[in-house]
């Protein structure tokens, strides 16, 4: 331990500490912008400067160590100019264009602003605007690029794709496609950590907001909406509820709210993957094909999009059931148009999920088995349900608790925990177990997949089989993972992978809070609603069972792999086309 006074307090804080968290453990906060704990500490925006006594420079309080004697301040005349003085200048390259920004009200650079009460601008504005794809589901406005640097490091870091670097050099360096690549040539997974890293509006997924309500107002659209397991446990974070007041029944009253006329739950397409995704997984054991084991899961479309520009030649390995929400558009649009009496083209889906790569996949065009256009209309993310609220003065916090509709709302714990990472493979092998033995193993039996490690590999039997499984969650992980099992280094029977770290639950469509990581918290939300389900297992869903009954007949059936399974290497990844057809598309 060394002693530091900060602010005319005495402090002990540990060898190594930043004078930054050594601060914090004081209560003592210092404004900062660029700062990632562990991932960004480079001191580029400057503006976390303190004043040591005996240096004649100030000095950057994220990436300096503490020192024994040391005497900081960090609020002192020369600090408060030098610190106004930097996000002045950060000020005059960025559009300030707050009142139509998606990040207004939760903006770093906003709220630093208004706490620093800049009011006028001393220097002349210089922003800069480059065109891009405004289709494409990732957004960047370089007109609001801070060139923190965020982004090029939870990329590099994390996810291990490389997308983004700096571009430029001297007053004209900023951040942009690596490589001199447009989006669309890039390998980008669009598992959305880029945006909820940047500190400002400069990453935002596509807002497709307008064409729900463009869809709500019509009188021919029989709207249905559903959402995944991930988006119950965020979504009233910025509405001001707790984790016990926004539940899934509150939500679907919102929903009801804004207008849809049907709100099912996604839990329900999760249940239906596992018996789909458990009965595939006990084929391709039996079968014992070297070319298909281990089988990868396929519920995570960013995940989908690494595997086929990263090891393409691995691609066999994905399941080939589709994505939850995905199962679910398509049984939406037949089963349940049947009971509804209606045609198919008159059903209009929209998933809510905690993810920018699904509104890629359900444009791909093995996403339309109907045959009546995309099985799932529109995807929203967890932020854009939100505004959606907003939009419409709906104060959730006077609304009751109202039941989701039948039959495609009822779903099992097993459905819920999908949205952390983990939680699909302890879903799949609790029906795994079922299906191959005829009889449940006790419903935590397989909870040593969970937490938040990267990378979990764990054994268990089923009957006489003895199964080999990982868990791994981040890309830069899942690289890790496959590296390691071209090179014989590991041996797996069944791989779960979500690109986000932490699973759905961290995913690139959630509520953004600067600086925080909340995959944990939400997970254990979605746990403990697991704990305390009254049905536990995806196979005993009873709605899942009368599906079955009534119209695919069995697991993997013909109308199920017609409906509910997918060819990977049946569409190509963007970057493969040529990018003079996208031209059109520059705004």
């Amino acid at each position: 331990m060394v002693t530091l006074t900060i602010d005319r307090k005495v402090i002990e804080a540990a060898e190594g500490m930043t004078i930054l968290d050594a601060a914090r453990s004081a209560d003592i906060e210092i404004p900062h912008l660029c700062y990632l704990k562990d991932l960004n500490e480079i001191g580029a925006c400057r503006v976390c400067m303190v004043e040591m006594d005996g240096a004649s420079k100030l000095i950057t309080a994220c990436n300096t160590i503490v020192q024994d004697g040391m005497v900081i301040h960090t609020n002192s005349p020369k600090v408060r100019e030098t610190r106004r003085t930097n996000v002045e200048l950060i000020l005059s390259q960025h559009d300030c264009e707050c009142a139509w920004c998606v990040r207004s009200g939760n903006c770093a650079l906003q709220t630093l602003a208004n706490d620093l009460n800049i009011n006028t601008l001393p220097y002349e504005k210089q922003v800069k605007y480059s065109p891009w794809n405004r289709f494409f589901p990732l957004i960047r406005e370089s007109n609001k690029c801070i060139k923190c640097m965020r982004c090029i490091q939870v990329c590099d870091k994390i996810q291990n794709l490389q997308v983004w670097d700096v571009a430029g050099t001297g007053s004209r360096t900023t951040v942009n496609v690596s490589l001199n690549r447009r989006i669309e040539e890039a390998d980008c997974s669009l598992c959305g950590q880029c945006i909820t890293h940047c500190p400002v509006g400069a990453l935002h997924e596509r807002d497709d907001t307008q064409k729900v309500f463009q869809a709500l107002k019509d009188p021919d659209q029989i709207t249905v909406v559903q959402m995944a397991p991930a988006v119950r446990a965020a979504w009233g974070e910025e509405l001001g509820l707790s984790r016990d007041e926004a539940t899934v029944e509150r939500m679907a009253a919102a929903l009801r709210a804004i207008g849809f006329d049907y709100v099912f739950d996604t839990d329900f397409g999760a249940d239906l993957t596992i018996m789909e995704e458990g009965s595939e997984l006990l084929e391709r054991l039996k079968k014992g094909d070297a070319k298909t084991l281990p089988m990868f899961t396929s519920c995570c479309p960013g995940w989908i999009r690494f595997m086929k520009s990263q090891f393409p030649e691995m691609v066999s390995h994905l399941s080939t059931s589709k994505s939850p929400h995905q199962m679910f558009g398509a049984v939406a649009k037949t089963y349940f148009a049947q009971m509804l009496g209606v045609d198919a083209s008159r059903i209009f889906v929209v998933s809510i999920m905690p993810c920018v790569a699904k509104k890629s996949e359900c444009d791909l065009p093995t996403m339309d088995d109907v045959g009546t256009g995309k099985d799932v209309n529109v995807v929203l993310t967890t932020r854009e349900l939100i505004r959606m609220l907003r939009a419409d003065h709906i104060n959730v916090h006077h609304l009751k608790d109202e039941a989701l509709d039948s039959p495609l709302g009822t779903a099992t714990g097993a459905g819920v925990i999908f949205g952390a990472t983990g939680g699909v493979m302890e879903a799949a092998l609790r029906s795994a177990h079922y299906l191959a033995l005829h009889e449940n193993a006790p419903a935590d039996a397989f909870k040593a997949v969970r937490g938040g490690k990267g990378w979990k590999e764990s054994t268990f039997q089923l009957g006489d089989t003895t199964l080999r499984t990982a868990v791994v969650s981040g890309l830069g992980n899942a690289r890790k993972l496959i590296e390691a099992l071209k090179n014989q280094e590991v041996s797996y029977d069944f791989i779960e992978v979500m690109a986000c770290p932490g699973g759905c639950a961290g995913g690139g469509g959630q509520p953004i809070h600067d600086g925080q990581e909340l995959a944990e918290v939400r997970s254990d939300t979605l746990y403990d609603l697991d704990q305390h389900a009254a049905l536990r297992y995806s196979h005993e869903n009873p709605s899942i069972l009368k599906l079955y009954e009534d119209f695919f007949g069995e697991p993997l059936s013909p109308l199920a792999e017609k409906l509910l399974h997918t060819d990977h290497e049946a569409w190509e990844m963007p970057g493969k086309r040529s990018c003079l057809d996208l031209d059109h598309k520059l705004l």
